[in-house]
């Protein structure tokens, strides 16, 4: 059977773009419902970001772009005009209905029109209601907009990622995804879930859910700020290397990039005679995990010339006999045609409205019971407006009214 985990969860996402979209395609692919609230017209902006669009089934593009596409399967799309009193209306009696709430926009902008947490509460005490901002609901920079490379620059991601200075390229650096707003989406999947958790099975009430693009990325930092916190030492950034056990980082072969981790004293070990260097292992310099990090630069500077020698594909076979855990750097084109990746059917082709068919990413989560393996496509702008009206008690001469008044 497919994934019916969230079964009986009604989501009304007045979101856009990326970071709170992606949470609720999550929360869709795990079977609840999400009613996806758009403007009148052009819909979620993302759809506008492209090229690349979508291509319809004669080959000419769509207005949908891939961005877009990349974080609304599995949603029904209804468009309604906030700014209405007849559309503020509609999200009253969608929400006095739903589960959860999903919104991003900047703090304060859905008060003016008794669409915030406090406004939907009064319809629906049990709602939990999700905000994602930039910078949260308090402090003194709540007021202010951002996108993904800004909370990467202001919550020190960009300074711990890229070359260290000095060196051709050298510089901080923005992680080429947007991992701010991903991050983020990963963590509103789990306050929705916890919320509805405490509501529905520890008999607690709804609440408001305050999420900040800025803490998220703070908090992504992991051991790297423990390492501050710990030491007092800013840490340098060190490009494709890594701060675990060394060596772990990519290394340049013959005709390509290759990149390996061996972490402990065994995978060491076993990396050195995989490089005909066996006089490594026992050297005091390089002989303990401690060793090699401190020590760090003078094991690079060997290793470096050794790889050199032969091809990637070489050392890879080499280094997978070994079990030394190492990978050829690959472009998105041979991650996907990689045998494993098509193994776990992490591409799949579903059907489109307009494109007659499309390829999307799969979600990772593999549940035994519940696997999940519905997935519709990312929904026109407000195909579903009248269905999802009249789902919510509209007639048909109430929904033509609310389309001549073009508040849906």
């Amino acid at each position: 059977m497919s994934s019916k985990t969230l079964q009986g969860v009604r989501i009304l996402d007045l979101s856009r773009v990326l970071a709170a979209p992606l949470a609720s395609q999550m929360l869709a692919d795990l079977g609840a419902e999400v009613i996806k609230v758009e403007r009148p017209g052009g819909g979620d902006e993302s759809r506008e970001y492209g090229p690349p669009f979508l291509a319809d089934e004669a080959g000419n593009p769509t207005t949908d772009a891939a961005f877009y596409l990349s974080c609304n399967r599995n949603k029904r799309s209804l468009t309604v005009d906030l700014a209405s009193a007849d559309g503020q209306e509609v999200i009253r009696r969608l929400a006095a209905n739903s589960d959860v709430v999903l919104e991003n926009f900047k703090t304060g902008a859905l008060k003016k029109y008794g669409l915030d947490y406090e406004g939907l509460k009064a319809v629906n005490p049990q709602l939990i209601y999700c905000s994602i901002t930039g910078f949260g609901q308090t402090g003194p920079l709540s007021h202010k907009p951002g996108y993904d490379g800004v909370f990467q620059a202001m919550g020190g991601m960009m300074s711990v990622s890229g070359l260290p200075d000095g060196v051709p390229g050298g510089g901080p650096m923005k992680v080429g995804i947007s991992m701010v707003d991903i991050l983020t989406s990963l963590y509103a999947s789990s306050a929705i879930l916890a919320a509805l958790h405490h509501r529905d099975v520890s008999n607690g009430p709804g609440q408001h859910i305050d999420l900040s693009l800025l803490d998220c990325g703070v908090a992504s930092l992991s051991h790297f700020a423990m390492s501050y916190l710990v030491s007092g030492d800013i840490p340098t950034r060190r490009g494709n290397g890594g701060y675990g056990g060394i060596p772990s980082q990519t290394f340049r072969c013959s005709d390509r990039d290759l990149f390996l981790t061996a972490g402990n004293n065994p995978q060491f070990a076993r990396l050195c005679r995989v490089l005909e260097r066996p006089d490594l292992i026992a050297d005091p310099r390089f002989d303990s995990t401690a060793g090699r990090i401190c020590n760090r630069d003078a094991l690079l500077d060997i290793v470096d010339a050794v790889f050199l020698t032969r091809t990637a594909a070489d050392w890879l076979e080499r280094l997978d006999a070994a079990d030394v855990p190492s990978s050829i750097v690959n472009d998105i084109a041979d991650a996907l045609a990689n045998p494993q990746i098509q193994h776990r059917e992490m591409v799949r082709e579903i059907a489109h409205p307009v494109a007659g068919s499309m390829k999307v990413l799969s979600n990772p989560i593999r549940l035994s019971e519940t696997p999940i393996e519905d997935y519709s496509a990312p929904p026109l702008v407000g195909q579903h407006t009248d269905e999802i009206l009249a789902g919510a008690g509209y007639s048909p001469d109430e929904i033509q009214a609310l389309r001549r008044a073009r508040a849906v």
